[in-house]
């Protein structure tokens, strides 16, 4: 006797999802010059644990857990998963040109340097848990980028930071309408 198996199928269609990201061009991708320091601070903002790295694997895993429960959150999270790929992205060119590598090592001011890591994520398998996480690692992205402007000494650095803040606050909108 044989079984009847239907395939199982996502329907949630991703077609048509952009970036969520605010309505502004991005400055020029430069740097006044190289400057190890520098790169080794994006490198934070980059790979460490507050960083864009965490945001995409975050968003994603929390897209793929969603899409068969909720297809209008889990689009959501993917729109906001490609604009933190876009800021992963001019990251890495800014700490290239400042002279610094990507190798997923975060790199501290205090010479301590930590390699990135799943455990930095929080997963929740609630809706209400995975946006609430979200909001709190968009938050947590602000401070830190602040806190980097403040030290660094690049207008062309801090104009790109200055921009992706701009995209974690509109992110942290659109999560909290989720709610």
């Amino acid at each position: 006797m044989e079984k009847e198996n239907s395939p199982l199928a996502n329907t949630c269609s991703f077609a048509g999802v952009r970036p969520a990201m605010a309505d502004l061009p991005y400055p020029p991708i430069q740097v006044y010059g190289k400057n190890q320091a520098y790169a080794n601070l994006l490198s934070v903002d980059y790979c460490g644990s507050v960083s864009e790295l965490s945001a995409v694997t975050q968003y994603i895993n929390s897209e793929n857990r969603l899409s068969l429960r909720n297809c209008p959150v889990a689009r959501t999270l993917l729109g906001i998963a490609v604009a933190e790929m876009m800021h992963l992205q001019k990251l890495g060119e800014l700490i290239i040109l400042l002279g610094g590598g990507l190798d997923f090592t975060a790199k501290y001011r205090n010479g301590s340097r930590r390699m990135w890591t799943p455990k930095y994520l929080t997963l929740s398998e609630s809706i209400k848990g995975v946006v609430q996480a979200n909001i709190e690692a968009e938050k947590a992205a602000i401070e830190q980028y602040t806190a980097h402007i403040r030290m660094i000494r690049d207008e062309d650095v801090n104009a790109v930071l200055e921009r992706i803040i701009k995209d974690e606050e509109y992110h942290i909108l659109l999560l909290k309408a989720l709610l």
